[in-house]
């Protein structure tokens, strides 16, 4: 069954009015038969035509709907036209009404139209699949019915009629009769499929319509005078009544805004025991005629076939019952087996698949879809640090949180790792940003894992589906939004923009002109002086890397850098530094000797420290340029420290080896003092945004900080160095607080290898 096609459907209406005047014709009827004056019998017929007129126009009104499928809008379009075939022979009726000449034909014509406009309206819907085995089964089966019905018609109708019943009349109940049995078996046909266009309640309401046909052509014949009347005026109000009734309960479901439906079992279909039923309806047709009207050797012939055809059905109906079962096991296998191939087994949500499937098929029928993709933040720390297991436990956790806090119409997902994403069935931008803020409001609260409370921020990215945009464009366009997050500082949610598109082609063309750059030398490095701001002399030099593009000219490292680091290119980067940094260093010493600086500082990336292989790589570069461990001043920020075990064993590692270790910004996270703990660190260097308070008039939190820092540092026995000093004042200040170590354009800029060099061989201090 189609799902909710949304503002389009809601526009329809609901059909209640004309649902309500079929029933009101239908009362009108049923009180006109109570109270009849054999004078007045053209009132009977009025509520006919009248039912039929609200009917066809409901019908027309579904079928009218662009935004539903096509052979949706087919079926309800035709059963629309069928109607207003059947108002025309309804009105005849009622212009006939006191004419008792019986069935006329300017009545059974039309109604014998309608009746089989009916039926292709049926034969419009899928009854089975394609192939054409299957096809020539509903066919064998309608042709068995169709000529059983025949026989029993033909016999009891044509040729049993009562005297005086004029031929119009026999031949209309008998092609009606045939025809309503056809329509009952074709109907059964399509309700028994799991993916039918039509609701199935609405298809069951639509089967009074050949019933009420059977009855009128059994009636018409075998009834008193009294049920010919009430089949003849109740008729055409009950028809119309069926079709409202079905056309209502259509677009209720047409209106609802919740979910999608989840799939329909295949429902077990009755249609294929009615060409048994036939079968043996016609046996008892022609064992009573054979009774009546044959010779004994003949009625013996007959009955001996009748048995026949009676235990070859019912050894087909054996064959039947065991191919059943065998089909309801296939069927439940293939159940499970779709249900796990279309679910996460850990978290037990959609997965990739099936998310990807259901955004498709959204995107293919024209409604709204709303991404929302959350990656969980630093989860790859708890997973380290806490072990797998108890990372698994906190995934299927944020799953329950994600299921409990959605909304009926959302479909939560695990896409994989700490990915998961949320389907919306929205377009509006603020609906969507209130699903997000939710959402994230949602995973803020502190999970209970084992005996944990863990605390699991997540980054979170809006795209909303555009006109022609495809599933995977909606799933890149979120993840660009959920990368922006993560840039803007995390546990937070970004909506695609899109310039942000732009941005990642941008930042994909620069990374490969980046990774040319390394290739060809075009990266060249610049030298950070730090001074013993007590004595002025230089103490040591921090290596920042520069990038001189041919085309584009000097390209700032705040475009580089981050997109060295999403590209991994800043592995290749840091390498080249190291070395390049290094390989200077024993250059100085072997210029200026004791005037050489004695240690040289070089940043190094969180996706370095990670790499198995980086302490191998730092003794080998310290030991091919003939330096020693404690030369080598290696500076990491606060988040790389706490990114997982990996990098804290790097970090010992190194440590032990003799390198030092700088603990750069130092006081811009929020666990600088549990880190000093477990962290080996050797110098701390105080973040420039601390600096800038110092002076006077400036924040006193801030310089609360810078104090508190270089008393930290001096009683832990480490180097304290202020960055960014750009002042005199600030200068003072810091040598008040205790400094001993600092850099920044006060002092000097950034320096090429020679101007650093030239320092090194003045014996002045260079700062007053």
């Amino acid at each position: 069954m189609t799902g909710p096609v949304g503002p389009a459907a809601r526009r329809a209406g609901t059909g209640l009015a004309p649902l309500l005047l079929a029933a009101a014709a239908t009362v009108a009827v049923a009180v006109w038969l109570a109270v009849r004056e054999p004078h007045a019998v053209a009132l009977g017929y009025v509520g006919g035509p009248v039912a039929m007129a609200g009917a066809a126009w409901s019908l027309q009104r579904i079928g009218a709907m662009v935004m539903l499928p096509r052979v949706m809008r087919a079926f309800w379009r035709q059963l629309g036209h069928a109607a207003i075939i059947l108002v025309l022979s309804s009105s005849t009726a009622l212009a006939l009404a006191n004419n008792n000449a019986g069935m006329s034909l300017y009545v059974a014509v039309p109604m014998l139209t309608g009746m089989f406009w009916t039926m292709s309206a049926f034969l419009r819907l899928p009854m089975t699949d394609r192939a054409p085995l299957s096809w020539l089964r509903v066919v064998l089966d309608g042709a068995t019915v169709a000529v059983a019905a025949g026989l029993v018609f033909w016999y009891v109708v044509l040729s049993s009629a009562p005297p005086g019943t004029d031929l119009a009349t026999r031949a209309t109940a008998a092609t009606v009769g045939v025809a309503g049995v056809l329509c009952l078996v074709v109907i059964g046909k399509a309700g028994g499929r799991a993916d039918g266009p039509i609701d199935p309640v609405a298809l069951r309401l639509l089967t009074a319509a050949p019933i009420v046909a059977v009855a009128l052509a059994v009636l018409l014949i075998a009834g008193n005078d009294f049920s010919r009347l009430l089949i003849s005026v109740g008729g055409s109000p009950l028809v119309a009544l069926s079709f409202t009734s079905a056309a209502y309960r259509q677009r209720r479901v047409l209106n609802r805004t919740g979910a999608e439906p989840a799939p329909r079992a295949p429902r077990r279909s009755r249609t294929e025991l009615v060409p048994f039923l036939a079968v043996g309806g016609t046996g008892v047709l022609v064992t009573y005629v054979s009774v009546h009207e044959m010779t004994s050797r003949q009625r013996t012939l007959i009955f001996a076939s009748v048995v026949i055809a009676v235990l070859v059905a019912a050894r087909v109906l054996l064959g039947l019952r065991d191919n059943r079962r065998m089909l309801t096991g296939l069927r439940d296998q293939q159940a499970e087996l779709a249900r796990l191939a279309m679910t996460d087994p850990l978290t037990e949500l959609a997965n990739r698949t099936r998310f990807v499937a259901v955004l498709t098929e959204r995107l293919a029928a024209h409604k709204p879809a709303t991404v929302l993709l959350i990656d969980i933040d630093d989860f790859k720390m708890v997973n380290d640090t806490m072990g797998p297991a108890l990372g698994d436990q906190l995934l299927y956790q944020v799953a329950q949180r994600l299921r409990e806090n959605g909304a009926a119409k959302e479909l939560p997902a695990r896409l994989g790792g700490d990915e998961f994403a949320v389907l919306l069935d929205v377009e509006e931008v603020t609906s969507a940003e209130e699903a997000a803020t939710r959402i994230l409001q949602a995973l803020a609260e502190p999970f209970r894992v084992g005996e944990h409370q863990l605390l699991a921020h997540a980054s979170l990215g809006v795209a909303i589906a555009g006109p022609g945009d495809s599933a995977d464009e909606v799933l890149r366009n979120a993840d660009i939004a959920m990368y922006a997050a993560k840039e803007g500082g995390k546990a937070a949610w970004t909506r695609f923009e899109p310039r942000m598109r732009q941005d990642v082609v941008n930042h994909a063309r620069l990374g490969s002109e980046l990774h040319n750059a390394i290739i060809r030398h075009e990266l060249f490095l610049l030298y950070q002086p730090v001074f013993d701001i007590v004595t002025g002399r230089l103490h040591g030099a921090e290596a920042l890397v520069r990038w001189k593009h041919p085309t584009r000219g000097f390209v700032s490292p705040g475009d580089f850098i981050p997109v060295a680091e999403r590209s991994g290119l800043i592995v290749p980067l840091g390498s080249w530094v190291l070395r390049e940094a290094c390989e200077q260093l024993a250059r100085w010493h072997r210029d200026h000797g004791d005037g050489a600086i004695k240690a040289i500082n070089v940043n190094v990336a969180v996706r370095q420290l990670r790499e198995s292989g980086f302490v191998d790589e730092v003794a080998a570069v310290l030991s091919e340029t003939g330096l020693m461990p404690q030369n080598l001043v290696l500076e990491v920020t606060e988040s790389s420290v706490a990114d997982g075990r990996q990098v804290r064993e790097t970090l010992h590692a190194l440590h032990e080896m003799g390198v030092r270790l700088a603990l750069d910004d130092f006081g811009t996270g929020s666990s600088s003092l549990s880190l000093l703990r477990a962290f080996p660190v050797d110098v701390l260097k105080l973040d420039k945004s601390f600096v800038d308070g110092i002076t006077e008039g400036a924040d006193r939190g801030r310089l609360a900080v810078a104090a508190a820092v270089a008393q930290l540092a001096e009683y832990l026995q480490l180097s304290a160095v202020a960055e960014g000093i750009e002042s005199e004042s600030q200068l003072i200040r810091l040598r008040e607080m205790g400094y001993r170590l600092g850099q920044g354009f006060f002092m000097s800029k950034p320096l090429p290898a020679e101007e650093a060099g030239a320092l090194m061989a003045t014996p002045a201090p260079v700062v007053a």
